[in-house]
């Protein structure tokens, strides 16, 4: 018995001791739990801080110099924020860009917005009253900083440009959900005829498959857009006939950035015809000025010979001048703004004709073509700098030895005027330039006074 009462004493102290060390390992546990909680909490909560301050722009800033902004406070909207649905602060955004300001005023996706023409189309439309959303995929075909000055610039004024490729359809489709837009300026594209030849995919990419994916999305939306968008004058390829008229053939594409254009006019005309949409084509001719790509001659022939870098300067196989019908930037956006103002409404909804619809093309051009060779001695009065040429024969790169803009029927229809010659263009253009760059001080004033 007694011996029992001894046994059950040890058991009974067995399981205290048991019940002890449990609760001594449970608090330990608990207390690494909430150390790990803490951890993670605070871990998750530094990643959030750092992803909204990544994402979202300070309200003020140091500088309201968009040349020298630093490149978060342009980087309003990351991939991961829009691809996800961009949350109730991302569709406010949208919807506050996108709202008109004045009666009858239209809504407008412009595609292409920090691009040259986009970025000056989508001020212009803002600043008399329209809503405007910007949409741009800002590649690297050229400096991306110069393209998110641009957007820097445009965010100041309220237009918020939407980071996305064309061929987004997801993306394309909930922007339309979230606005009614009643016009599309389609300006995004891959540009340049040289660089086809080393890039040939991105112009299909973006050209045909990028424009047909926003046909689409356009032609299910209810009411559909009017859409203006920009063609080129590069379609009338190997044409003879001066000047080019919209009437004159463009069946002989002289490299694939043209042929590319020339299929966006005979794919505009399909949807036209079955969808109903209203769509114009704008076929511009070598647009230069302030903001402009530095892929153009225009632009690297300044930035080269205050360089003391050696230009070529093209002739003909021939030995003819090579010469373009150069059209200032501001001639270009009142051109664009006369098509959008002039577009009818599309007749189709939800993807289904209900009448014929308007289709038309213009040019629009500057009317008097002017030579390399000229272009080249204007510069060199304005930067005050004797340029190193070098006259070499043209190669056969798809570029075309001349051209030039008849324009009689867009003055007609919506009273397009170019009116700023080469010398007056190229001035202001220098003068941003130099300021841009902030190379003032290496040209003289009273050349860039107007």
């Amino acid at each position: 018995m007694a011996s029992s009462l001894e046994d059950t004493s040890k058991t009974t102290k067995l399981e205290r001791y048991n019940s002890y060390l449990r609760r001594v390992n449970h608090t330990k546990l608990l207390a690494a739990s909430s150390k790990l909680l803490f951890r993670v909490t605070l871990l998750v909560a530094l990643i959030l801080i750092f992803f909204f301050t990544l994402n979202y722009p300070p309200l003020s800033s140091s500088s309201d110099n968009p040349h020298h902004a630093p490149l978060h406070h342009t980087n309003f909207l990351s991939s991961s924020f829009y691809t996800s649905g961009g949350g109730a602060a991302w569709e406010k955004q949208v919807r506050h860009s996108a709202t008109p300001r004045r009666p009858n005023g239209f809504s407008i996706l412009v595609t292409g917005a920090g691009g040259f023409v986009g970025t000056h189309c989508a001020l212009a439309l803002k600043k008399r009253g329209d809503g405007v959303l910007g949409l741009d995929n800002f590649n690297s075909y050229y400096d991306p900083a110069l393209k998110r000055a641009r957007q820097a610039m445009l965010f100041k004024h309220q237009v918020f440009i939407v980071e996305a490729d064309l061929n987004d359809a997801e993306l394309l489709t909930k922007l339309f959900d979230i606005v009614p837009f009643t016009h599309i300026l389609h300006l995004a594209a891959q540009a340049g005829v040289r660089y086809a030849m080393e890039n040939p995919q991105s112009y299909v990419h973006s050209n045909i498959a990028g424009y047909i994916n926003l046909l689409e999305i356009a032609k299910n939306a209810n009411p559909q857009p009017a859409i203006v968008w920009a063609s080129s004058s590069s379609v009338y390829g190997l044409n003879t006939e001066n000047p080019f008229s919209e009437s004159h053939r463009t069946d002989q594409p002289a490299s694939l950035y043209a042929a590319t254009k020339k299929a966006g006019e005979e794919i505009a005309h399909t949807y036209n015809h079955i969808y109903g949409l209203s769509i114009t084509g704008l076929r511009f001719f070598t647009v230069y000025g302030p903001w402009g790509r530095p892929d153009m001659a225009y632009f690297f022939f300044t930035k080269d010979i205050l360089q003391g870098k050696p230009i070529n300067i093209y002739k003909t196989h021939d030995e003819k001048d090579v010469a373009r019908d150069f059209t200032y930037i501001d001639d270009i956006v009142k051109g664009c703004l006369g098509a959008l103002d002039t577009a009818e409404k599309s007749t189709g909804s939800g993807g289904k004709k209900k009448g014929p619809a308007q289709l038309r093309v213009y040019n629009l051009g500057n009317t008097s073509p002017v030579s390399v060779a000229k272009l080249v001695s204007i510069l060199e009065g304005l930067l005050n700098v004797k340029a190193k040429k070098k006259v070499i024969k043209m190669p056969r790169n798809g570029d075309v030895p001349y051209t030039h803009a008849n324009v009689s029927l867009a003055y007609h229809d919506f009273g397009y005027k170019p009116t700023t010659d080469l010398s007056a263009g190229l001035r202001k253009f220098v003068k941003w330039y130099v300021g841009y760059y902030g190379i003032e001080s290496r040209v003289k004033k009273a050349s860039l006074d107007d």
